[in-house]
């Protein structure tokens, strides 16, 4: 396998590369010369994630005459709110930033979603690059333009689409990840073989441990195939008028999960998780697919160390409210994705109180 690999994005004139590699941070700055960026450049990331490779990137960035200025939020989804983002814009005025300014996103998919809604935002939109550091990160959110941050009343319902300039890859952060993140971010690269890469879930099911104990060329093959897979959906519908709705594979349940624990309980590929495991037995009851098909994808969920039951303690009527009030939600239902056959799914519309008696049942 090749030890690097670029997926395009395709979409007109706003394309963009998804380059994947193995020790590329301290070439970043180098790269991002190469896209005609501005000279001022604002970081955007974590405390976990600076102490790891703020000076990498920042060194990088000098050394390819950029003035940086590194911005810090706290660890957590609790934090992706309006709150931080104030407090982001304050930061960039007080720096003095202006249109000519770019934003790196140096984190997972929470400083990436936070990151990218600050850049379509400031000044009315500045270009961005996100360089996840994650593997959820890497195999899905930093592609695709969705940015947001968090409401009391729901996930994401703050957001924008804001394409990066570059998403830039390097799968050796993923060594530094505890082993509790690399097994949610398993949950996405499942997800995207369980909808529309049958080859891809088959060298999971193959090849799962060797994955997770981060073989390089492995890796970067396992990334591709999961961008790849994105792009696709991505560049078919951008802005989720219709079938890009098919990424949202566990995420509707996911997203209740996650809102009425208040982020903390579960990482947000531990909810995915329990929401592919729910979408597949619905998919069952409502004759969408046999049980053998179920039985795989949970099977692979709980291989990778991942939870699949849903909390009982949830399946309460104010889970038919959250499930109700997520923002792909119309007329009282929510598009829920369910399975047909690994590689295929279909949608169905479903209303809160529908989806609580299948958790009931």
């Amino acid at each position: 396998m090749s030890a690097t690999a670029t997926v395009m994005v395709a979409l007109g004139d706003r394309s963009y590369p998804v380059a994947i590699g193995a020790g590329t941070l301290a070439r970043l700055g180098a790269r991002l010369q190469e896209l005609g960026l501005g000279k001022r450049i604002a970081v955007i990331t974590n405390p976990t994630v600076a102490k790891l490779y703020r000076a990498t990137v920042e060194r990088a960035l000098v050394d390819a005459g950029f003035t940086v200025t590194v911005l810090e939020v706290p660890d957590g989804e609790e934090h992706k709110n309006l709150a931080w983002l104030t407090f982001l814009y304050d930061r960039l005025v007080d720096a003095r930033l202006d249109r000519d300014c770019a934003v790196v996103a140096l984190g997972g998919g929470v400083i990436g979603d936070l990151a990218g809604f600050t850049a379509a935002t400031f000044q009315r939109g500045v270009p961005f690059v996100q360089v996840p550091t994650t593997l959820l990160a890497q195999v899905d959110s930093s592609v695709g333009g969705k940015t947001a941050v968090n409401h009391p009343g729901g996930k994401n319902l703050i957001g924008s689409f804001h394409q990066p300039r570059l998403v830039w890859v390097d799968v050796q952060t993923l060594r530094t990840l505890p082993r509790r993140e690399v097994q949610a971010g398993m949950a996405e690269v499942i997800k995207h073989g369980a909808i529309l890469g049958p080859a891809l879930f088959a060298l999971l099911e193959e090849q799962l441990e060797a994955v997770m104990a981060l073989d390089e060329g492995l890796c970067v093959e396992v990334v591709r195939q999961n961008c790849a897979i994105k792009a696709a959906v991505v560049a078919a519908d951008e802005r989720e008028g219709g079938y890009r709705a098919v990424l949202n594979f566990g995420h509707t349940m996911a997203h209740a999960i996650e809102v009425l624990t208040d982020y903390r309980a579960f990482l947000h590929g531990e909810a995915v998780a329990i929401g592919m495991a729910f979408a597949a037995r619905l998919s069952v009851a409502r004759g969408a697919c046999p049980p053998t098909v179920a039985a795989r994808i949970v099977a692979l969920l709980q291989r990778a160390g991942l939870p699949t039951e849903l909390p009982r303690e949830l399946v309460t009527p104010t889970l038919a409210v959250a499930v109700a009030a997520d923002k792909k939600a119309a007329g009282g239902k929510v598009k829920f994705v369910l399975i047909e056959d690994i590689g295929r799914v279909r949608f169905e519309m479903l209303s809160g109180e529908e989806v609580l008696a299948h958790a009931r049942a």
